[in-house]
């Protein structure tokens, strides 16, 4: 059980946090922290393991060495997938579904309260009148925000958004810089990776850069 929050203690906090694949180091050691209220925006070149970091936050790769803490609380895997909302480069929803469908599926796994408005949840996202198109029919940057409004579903604390910007427009790239804004307002937090024009959303903003990872000696 991940203990309640406390202004005392970071919502996430990694130590000596390390990632390898095929016994070659991707990124660590490392160590950072945030806080409730807090956005923390992840630096660094191709293959600097921005994406890889998200996915071990977020549960679904096994970190080489190192710990995560959740408000304290040293967590494993599934601790850190029941703590934390990921939005990464692929959808993550089905394509034969339609969006009202999607969204269906995505309550039930949160366990969202079955009274929330669906359709209201889709124009909030500038989907209205797509509610009966399936998921292989969008755009792009109409799939991104389809995967915005099942992120709005989850009520984890902590936000992994990998190119959150990546395929919206100007309308979108402000949606979701207002996700963001109400998120960190409501006590959560935000850890997310940009690139191009659109470097960071417009709330106070801490930077973690990765670099080459150490060889042990």
């Amino acid at each position: 059980m991940i203990p309640s929050p406390s202004a005392d203690v970071p919502l996430l906090q990694a130590r000596g946090l390390c990632f390898a694949r095929n016994d070659e180091p991707v990124f660590g050691p490392l160590d950072f922290a945030l806080v409730q209220g807090e956005a923390l925006l992840v630096l660094g070149g191709n293959g600097a393991g921005k994406t890889t970091l998200l996915r071990v936050l977020a549960g679904l790769l096994a970190a080489d060495a190192g710990d995560v803490r959740l408000r304290g609380q040293v967590v494993d895997r599934d601790h850190l997938a029941r703590g934390s909302a990921y939005l990464g480069h692929l959808p993550g929803h089905k394509a034969e579904l339609t969006t009202l469908e999607n969204l269906e599926f995505a309550r039930a796994l949160a366990g969202a309260p079955g009274q929330l408005d669906l359709e209201q949840a889709l124009a909030d996202v500038g989907l209205a009148g797509y509610e009966d198109t399936p998921a292989r029919r969008l755009s792009a940057g109409q799939n991104k925000r389809l995967g915005l409004a099942r992120l709005r579903l989850q009520s984890a604390p902590l936000w992994l958004l990998d190119e959150p910007y990546a395929n919206l427009d100007l309308d979108g790239i402000a949606l979701v810089n207002r996700l963001i804004q109400a998120h960190l307002a409501g006590g959560g937090a935000v850890l997310l990776t940009t690139h191009g024009a659109y470097a960071a959303p417009p709330v106070p903003v801490r930077t973690l850069e990765l670099r080459a990872a150490r060889r042990p000696a």
